[in-house]
């Protein structure tokens, strides 16, 4: 039988802190496959992780909200005689406004990227990262901690991936297979536009570059700790719903979201 060759797996790396988590991983020697669904934003982050002196990663083109997806993506690694060591479900996206006003498809699109897609990749290479003692790092969001009204799907999806990602952080230690979710604050990305957030949604203190939220992400897999939230101020509003009751910070959320949103 061929020697396969461990890789680590990028979803959502065209752009944004998919991108940055792709210089990360190729700057500590991984072997990358990037997916995305624009080719040409995935071809120009392959481009530049060539252009500084790195191995080119493999391209693919997938759309991972549809079902099926991680079985395909699998298939097309097992032919190009790869296994996943790491996986990184960076792919995700968020929609603001009232869920009963925005678009239904769009908010159970919100769905099937940020959950049902992570779930079904995060469960179908356990395998070859127990084997290659690798990992998985699920990009959750600073929104995981607490509820979001104006943005109730998008919190939700995130609030799932923080605890998905917990409960295997402790099911897969036993097999070597270390499980972190990372938990930014805002990033000035292409998620804002996306989502419909104005530019000057968030307090300046709480925003980290693409590359620094990468970074801590990255050191914070390898160190298998269980969850990453990068930024003092980001961390302290991750333990304001821990210490307020729900109800008040609720509220707080809610004020909020009507003094900021458009």
């Amino acid at each position: 039988m061929a020697e396969t060759q461990p890789i680590t797996l990028i979803t959502g790396a065209s752009a944004g802190i998919g991108a940055a988590l792709a210089d990360e991983f190729a700057r500590h020697g991984h072997a990358l496959v990037l997916v995305a669904r624009r080719e040409p934003q995935l071809q120009a982050v392959a481009d530049a992780v060539e252009q500084r002196g790195h191995p080119r990663p493999r391209v693919m083109i997938a759309d991972l909200a549809q079902p099926g997806a991680a079985d395909r993506i699998e298939v097309q690694l097992r032919a190009a005689g790869h296994e996943v060591q790491f996986l990184v479900n960076n792919a995700g996206f968020g929609l603001m406004g009232p869920a009963t006003k925005l678009d239904r498809s769009e908010q159970l699109a919100i769905v099937d990227l940020n959950a049902r897609a992570l779930t079904e990749l995060s469960l179908c290479f356990v395998d070859s990262m127990a084997r290659h003692k690798g990992g998985i790092l699920n990009v959750a969001s600073v929104a995981s901690f607490m509820p979001g009204p104006g943005m109730a799907v998008y919190h939700a999806s995130k609030a799932y991936v923080l605890s998905l990602s917990e409960a295997l952080h402790q099911e897969l230690k036993p097999r070597g297979v270390r499980v972190t979710a990372l938990c930014p604050g805002p990033v000035e990305t292409e998620f804002q536009a996306r989502a419909g957030m104005p530019n000057d949604y968030f307090p300046p203190m709480l925003a980290r570059s693409a590359e620094r939220v990468a970074r801590e992400g990255y050191g914070g897999l390898m160190a298998n700790r269980r969850v990453v939230v990068p930024g003092s101020h980001n961390r302290m509003a991750a333990l304001l719903p821990r210490l307020l009751p729900r109800g008040l910070m609720l509220w707080i959320m809610s004020r909020y979201r009507q003094r900021r949103a458009p």
